[in-house]
């Protein structure tokens, strides 16, 4: 079962440090939000009503229910969490909403901004690809995806049947997701030492 460690979730506390992660109040960034389970939805809705950029990955998954029917679902790419572009210094607005628990905190305990071209990438490109959840990974074979959606991402390389699936990490929420891409789309990289 995924534990969340309650130091990295900002709860209602004013920032006092200076986290080089942290951008100034005056320009916004995108912060991993951490919900209530199954409200990501509901959370996504309330930030759109508040007018503020918000990004809620999902796929697509078919079920079969006991009784014999099927169902299309579109579920969380990474179930409890969502992400705002925001001003630090307004993110209060997001934590008022019901069912947010908090940002996610960097090392050095104040809400921490992911990188926007990692962001961007992800916002094109897990469109494209058939991206769906993935337990998290840390060893394996790293590749470069260099061509296509998600370009310039890094991840570690597994096999999925037939298919080859790269799976990436965002490492500040411990989660990873796996997307399809070509044999030809990546760049092996080399093992670390």
């Amino acid at each position: 079962m995924f534990q969340v460690d309650s130091s990295r979730i900002e709860a209602r506390q004013p920032a006092t440090s200076s986290d080089p992660c942290r951008l100034p109040s005056s320009g916004a960034g995108w912060y991993t939000i951490y919900s209530t389970a199954r409200h990501e939805k509901q959370v996504a809705r309330q930030l759109q009503a508040r007018g503020l950029e918000h990004f809620l990955p999902l796929y697509r998954m078919q079920r079969r229910w006991n009784d014999g029917t099927r169902a299309v679902l579109d579920l969380p790419l990474f179930p409890c969490y969502l992400f705002a572009r925001i001003r630090l210094a307004d993110r209060i607005r997001v934590l008022e909403i019901p069912s947010v628990l908090g940002l996610v905190n960097g090392t050095g305990g104040q809400p921490a901004a992911l990188p926007e071209d990692e962001m961007e990438a992800l916002r094109r490109g897990l469109a494209e690809r058939r991206a769906e959840p993935h337990p998290l990974l840390i060893v394996g074979q790293r590749a470069r995806i260099r061509a296509g959606a998600l370009s310039g991402l890094e991840g570690v390389m597994v096999r999925k049947g037939n298919n080859c699936r790269v799976v990436l990490t965002l490492h500040l929420i411990m989660r990873s997701v796996s997307v399809e891409v070509g044999i030809d789309e990546l760049e092996v990289l080399p093992a670390a030492s």
